[in-house]
């Protein structure tokens, strides 16, 4: 029996604007989070390092991606580098990411949203926001993506007006200010502080190997796709710089480290509440958080159905839809858990902190875990088929995934140090999801 093919339709400009729209709501909140741990010269610390992590993963990731076009994305180099428990833990360790990083999200688009109209339950905007870009994703790829490029352009264009209209009360002083963990000197608690805070630094750039999940819709993958992480990492590296300063900078930091609309606020502190600038980024800074979500629902409903296809999920999932050729079902099934999540408080009792940022923290389990796995299976895979066609070889190898392997490897143990109760959730989910993947496998082959 033919397994079902999705379309070939993404060119190299759609694949750039997924890779950054992925993340780009990252930019917008969420990361501020890592100045309430490690004050603002501790978070650039963690973040200089965590994009040092991303750039060397990204460069020996587009070597798997091209060399193995698949919709699963890293269920696909876990399978064939270590196979089905290999394939099993990559593929629930990536769908765990791109499940747990929309209802964060969709609080924030509800939180911007509230800036505007205050009677608005953030909740249910945020409700509101799965509703309709399920409903785009499963009208057509292309539709999607030609949406996800606006969008994108928008929200990179925001953050470009968002850095211009801060900077006449951008003082270095504020930024420095308190910027070891609260402390004008560098101490012991610092260094706490600048592990608590990697989980924020990563959603800086968490989620931009999406890309790999769209490789079997994309036209000449091993041409485009390089073209699009290459581009799309230093787009996004330049961005999150840019906009971690010049927040910081605009007034007192710590007056945003716990909210989920840090740009507006820092804005309104520079040009006041009733400026048009303020209003024009609330509206338009709605675009880098649509671009993230709706794109994350693109990606986590293409590794639904990649793992339905291969049998470690129910078969109805790798169903398309019969007009628009989407995996319908596998995007429902994805929005049914994000939100659940978005109405549990369950995060907010078991983890004692805010539900973004439990959410945040989950994601980013998820992602290091399957950033292992794939940096693992490039190494193996190197070995075991050196004859496989690789239109993009990892420069620097074996150094940059080494260093990616090894940053990943670290990031996940400190993070699961300081992040207990959810490090402990994390692994009761993968281990249930992986055992019965493995088991539903085993019934369906014999």
């Amino acid at each position: 029996m033919t397994k079902p093919q999705l379309q070939k339709s993404l060119g190299p400009f759609q694949l750039w604007a997924i890779a950054v729209g992925l993340v780009i709501s990252g930019e917008y909140f969420g990361w501020s989070y890592g100045w309430a741990s490690a004050g603002t010269l501790g978070f650039l610390v963690t973040t200089t390092a965590v994009a040092a992590m991303y750039i060397a993963f990204i460069f020996s990731f587009t070597e798997l991606t091209t060399a193995i076009p698949h919709a699963g994305g890293p269920f696909a180099y876990g399978l064939r580098a270590f196979g089905p428990v290999g394939g099993a833990v990559a593929g629930f360790a990536t769908l765990i990411e791109f499940l747990f990083a929309p209802p964060a999200i969709s609080l924030a688009i509800g939180a911007y949203l509230h800036v505007q109209f205050p009677g608005l339950e953030p909740k249910h905007a945020a409700l509101g926001a799965y509703a309709l870009f399920i409903a785009l994703n499963i009208v057509g790829v292309q539709i999607a993506a030609s949406f996800e490029v606006v969008v994108t352009l928008l929200a990179v264009g925001e953050l470009l007006v968002f850095m211009a209209v801060v900077l006449p009360a951008f003082r270095w002083s504020n930024f420095l200010a308190g910027g070891w963990a609260g402390q004008d000197h560098f101490s012991m608690a610092a260094v706490g502080g600048i592990v608590a805070a990697l989980p924020f630094a990563i959603w800086f750039f968490l989620a931009i190997e999406g890309v790999a999940m769209a490789a079997e819709e994309a036209k000449e993958p091993r041409r485009t796709i390089p073209t699009a992480y290459v581009s799309g990492i230093l787009t996004l590296t330049a961005l999150a710089f840019g906009v971690m300063l010049f927040a910081g900078g605009s007034g007192s930091w710590a007056e945003l480290s716990s909210l989920n609309d840090p740009l507006p606020q820092a804005m309104k502190r520079a040009v006041g509440a009733s400026s048009g600038w303020l209003h024009m980024l609330v509206w338009l800074g709605l675009f880098g958080l649509v671009a993230s979500f709706h794109g994350i629902i693109m990606g986590y409903a293409r590794q639904i159905f990649a793992l339905g296809r291969e049998g470690y999920l129910p078969g109805l999932f790798a169903r398309l839809h019969p007009r628009f050729r989407t995996p319908h079902l596998a995007t429902l099934a994805g929005g049914v858990v994000g939100v659940a999540a978005i109405y549990s408080d369950a995060f907010i009792s078991i983890a004692g902190q805010s539900l973004t940022a439990s959410v945040v923290t989950l994601s980013a389990f998820g992602a290091l875990l399957m950033y292992i796995v794939s940096m693992a299976a490039l190494f193996r895979l190197r070995r075991s088929e050196p004859d496989l066609v690789r239109p993009f070889r990892a420069p620097l190898y074996p150094f940059a995934p080494a260093f990616a392997l090894g940053m990943a490897s670290l990031a996940l143990m400190t993070m699961a140090w300081n992040n207990r109760e959810l490090a402990a959730i994390f692994a009761g989910l993968m281990t249930v999801l992986v055992a019965a993947s493995l088991l539903l496998r085993r019934r369906e082959a014999a």
